[in-house]
């Protein structure tokens, strides 16, 4: 009988129209006054007032009207009504003791007043405490009333989603209870899974608390008829250190809430809670705790400025000069090859910083005489220079495009910024350049050779103020051209199946954003000279990220997608480093940003190898190509490469490199 009457009213226009919105605060407010002076009157019923003398003043209804009164005035003041009912009693309940305390004691007060000046008291002790637990019992259960109502209509109007909220501190006990509560919601949480295990075997708002334990999961929510588990983004931490993995190796979905705060009990609408629950994505899975930079002080180095970013059409050229942008540069100058990337860009920026002068530079870094022209026509003072060829097959099988465009297209920009007077030259490089098994790694750290070689040289050369150079190194970005995330989306979507290089190859990873806010960082702390590398987290075995999307797309690895080796490609490498084995770190101001301290090269040298080098690319033959670039880094030794054979010959006859190395601190001095 009771739920066909629940069922009724949730079938009601007129009661759906009506909870599918929060109660009007004048109509909780009218309620609260009528309670109180029904309060107010019983006492008078029930004859808890006394006659002091014949004026009105001391009857026990005009007692009853100042208490009425005071009450009254406290309940607009505190805001007893302020909050949504069916999503805030904890709230609601505070602010009636918060009333009903203020009340008595202001009442309790003005009696022993007229106590002192009169003799008598003018309310009884007594009366004041009647009135405050009937009126505290009467607000609170009509309160308690409307959110069981709410609830109970809320629950059989439409069909919900069963799930499980993970946790049982006060911030999942809020998101069970306003999902619980919401009319027109998705979600019906049917348990807390703490933990921990104090609050084991309790329930809380009707929501049972049950343990986690990760050998019986599947048991669990099979017990629960669901299979999906909301989390809230402060726990993102948790998931990531493994947990999210025992769900997804049960086959439990896994949804997010991102912030608590989007969800506002002072509201004049119902916040639909559910539509900011989403679907875990596997980058969030892949982060850690993410690096602030100092942006104040970036803003006041870049704003205002000319700044130039080379490879602007990329996705972290791209990045940076959002960035840039969002600082308040005075220009910019989007440098790059790619024309109808870079009209895409120009809509973008038109549209989001209307303000700020963008010029289009279409451009080949290894084009001297075009590049000259920017730098003639808009005089930058700084310099991100993040054009460069990535993709190692690629560049193993055109070491000559790879040469022309990473390091003499450096070389031509590095060049030029000196000849116009930039202030701060940084250059984005990789940690494939470190220990490199590849055309394209070495590529880079050939490049990172010449730009602090050439630092060096210029500071030593002159007292006049030079260009300080300055390179940051990081691994793989989330999402950047090339990522494997696309591509294993992309492979799932079309049923399978995945494939990885080799089972034990690992990766560092970071996002665009934070990847680019280190990149100015950089431009804004480093004085010259210097490699800076930053925290990547844990390194990410490439396997297990595969495993994770196909679990997360609702799949089962090895049965509905296959996941197959494919060898690894021409010049990979299981693992990346951040350091070779000779060098190391010097902390900086930010404890999750580092100095390398590598080892440098006599600018003339090197000068003198890449002049070889220049000849090796006339002659054209790749073997010539990359022998030289294994003599400018020694430790450039191919791996699953046709250029392996000249590290057998190098080794042969005793040639390992000569350029002069010298010490940092030599160097300096």
């Amino acid at each position: 009988m009771k739920k066909k009457i629940i069922k009724a009213l949730a079938n009601s226009g007129i009661i759906r129209s009506f909870i599918a919105k929060p109660s009007p605060k004048w109509m909780v407010l009218l309620a609260d006054l009528i309670l109180i002076a029904v309060s107010c009157s019983l006492t008078l019923a029930f004859g808890y007032h006394y006659t002091y003398g014949d004026s009105f003043i001391f009857t026990p209804l005009c007692r009853a009207i100042i208490e009425f009164g005071t009450y009254s005035i406290l309940a607009l003041v505190l805001g007893t009504s302020r909050y949504i009912i069916r999503l805030s009693v904890i709230e609601d309940t505070y602010k009636l003791v918060l009333l009903v305390l203020t009340a008595s004691g202001i009442l309790a007060a003005t009696s022993l007043l007229t106590y002192f000046v009169a003799g008598f008291f003018y309310f009884s002790f007594w009366n004041i405490f009647i009135i405050a637990m009937m009126a505290f019992t009467m607000m609170l259960l009509m309160r308690l009333a409307i959110k069981y109502l709410y609830i109970s209509v809320a629950g059989v109007a439409q069909y919900k989603k069963r799930i499980i909220v993970l946790g049982s501190a006060i911030n999942s006990f809020f998101l069970a209870s306003a999902l619980k509560s919401e009319f027109e919601g998705q979600f019906d949480p049917v348990a807390l899974l703490s933990l921990s295990s104090r609050h084991i075997d309790s329930t809380v708002n009707g929501i049972p608390i049950i343990p986690f334990d990760p050998d019986t999961v599947a048991e669990l929510f099979e017990f629960y008829k669901c299979d999906t588990l909301v989390f809230l983004s402060t726990q993102l931490e948790l998931m990531r250190s493994g947990t999210a993995d025992v769900f997804l190796r049960n086959h439990i979905k896994l949804l997010m809430l991102n912030q608590i705060e989007e969800f506002d009990l002072n509201a004049k609408t119902m916040p639909a809670l559910s539509t900011h629950i989403h679907n875990i994505r596997i980058e969030d899975l892949l982060g850690r705790e993410p690096i602030q930079t100092e942006n104040p002080l970036i803003r006041s180095v870049i704003k205002g400025q000319v700044v130039m970013i080379t490879g602007a059409a990329g996705s972290i050229g791209s990045e940076i000069v959002r960035q840039v942008a969002s600082m308040e540069a005075s220009e910019i100058v989007l440098l790059d090859q790619a024309e109808t990337p870079m009209h895409d860009m120009q809509l973008e920026l038109e549209s989001t910083f209307p303000h700020i002068k963008i010029h289009l530079f279409i451009g080949d870094v290894a084009n001297r005489d075009r590049i000259e022209r920017a730098f003639v026509k808009y005089k930058p003072r700084y310099v991100f220079h993040a054009a460069a060829y990535k993709h190692v097959p690629m560049m193993e099988r055109n070491p000559s495009e790879a040469v022309l465009t990473n390091v003499f297209g450096t070389k031509n920009v590095a060049d030029l910024a000196v000849k116009y007077g930039v202030e701060k030259f940084v250059m984005i490089s990789t940690d494939k350049a470190v220990n490199p098994t590849n055309v394209m790694g070495a590529s880079k750290r050939i490049a990172e050779i010449y730009v602090q070689s050439l630092f060096f040289h210029l500071r030593g050369s002159s007292e006049t103020p030079t260009t300080s150079f300055i390179t940051t190194r990081f691994g793989n970005v989330l999402g950047s051209n090339g990522s494997v995330i696309p591509l294993f989306r992309k492979q799932i979507e079309q049923g399978g199946p995945i494939t990885i290089t080799h089972r034990d190859i690992i990766r560092y990873f970071m996002t665009i954003p934070e990847a680019c806010s280190l990149v100015l960082e950089a431009g804004c702390m480093g004085k010259g000279g210097e490699i800076f590398i930053f925290d990547m987290g844990q390194p990410v075995k490439i396997w297990d990220l595969a495993t994770r999307m196909i679990n997360l797309s609702g799949l089962r690895p090895g049965e509905d997608i296959e996941i197959v080796e494919t060898g690894l490609r021409p010049g990979e490498k299981l693992y990346e480093e951040l350091l070779n084995k000779k060098e190391h770190t010097i902390a900086t101001h930010h404890k999750k940003i580092m100095i390398a301290r590598v080892r440098t090269y006599d600018y003339n040298d090197v000068c003198q190898h890449l002049e070889h080098l220049l000849g090796c690319l006339h002659k054209g033959p790749s073997h010539d190509i990359v022998a030289e670039m294994k003599h400018m880094v020694p430790e450039f030794k191919s791996n699953n490469s046709v250029y392996q054979e000249i590290d057998s010959e190098l080794s042969t006859n005793g040639d390992e490199g000569n350029m002069t190395e010298i010490d940092v601190e030599t160097r300096k001095k």
